[in-house]
């Protein structure tokens, strides 16, 4: 399952090395809201629901500004479980605006477009989903919080793939590493 803390981010997907600061123009609550309204608009003008809706980060109470300020929005349109994972920007609001001119971007594909094109484009993201569904913390079994070393990171993954009984075991273990060493400063 898709968590939204700490950030669970597709596995095919690369993390960005530098980050900009954004341009947009808006407020965290802002940025949400726009992000929820612009999926609800594109469930209601594909006649398709939108649910299952997750954004994923690593922002708590104690931790507004975290040093990883990735989101990810998951959610399930017309059967498809949909990831639109953004990291270029410096702060959460930045990358939630993103994400919903990417929303945005999707239903003018279906104003001029078709459904099937849209469907494609989403099609496409699938793939994107880790293959358990389950962030790299849980599959290595490492703790939800705090920081973790490369070295914590691969002495993990030895001890699980020991006891990996089958091949889809150990390729989870595989995504989930390679995952964790994208995210895990050097």
């Amino acid at each position: 399952m898709t968590t939204q803390y700490p950030l669970t981010w597709p596995a095919l997907i690369p993390r960005q090395k530098t980050r900009e600061p954004g341009r947009f123009k808006t407020t965290l609550a802002q940025a949400l809201a726009n992000v929820e309204n612009s999926l609800a608009l594109f469930g209601k003008d594909s006649g398709k629901a939108v649910s299952n809706f997750v954004i994923s980060t690593n922002y708590t109470l104690t931790e507004r500004r975290p040093a990883d300020p990735g989101v990810a929005v998951w959610f399930t349109w017309d059967g498809i479980q949909v990831a639109i994972p953004i990291d270029r920007y410096t702060t959460i609001e930045a990358n939630l605006q993103a994400v919903h001119q990417i929303v945005e971007a999707r239903r003018v594909e279906l104003r001029h477009g078709t459904l099937a094109l849209v469907r494609a484009t989403f099609t496409g993201l699938l793939a994107l989903a880790p293959p358990s569904g389950r962030s790299w913390r849980e599959v290595l079994g490492m703790s939800l919080q705090g920081q973790v070393t490369r070295n914590d990171i691969t002495m993990q993954y030895r001890h699980r793939s020991k006891g990996a009984a089958t091949e889809v075991e150990q390729k989870e273990l595989n995504v989930a590493r390679d995952q964790a060493m994208k995210e895990t400063p050097l």
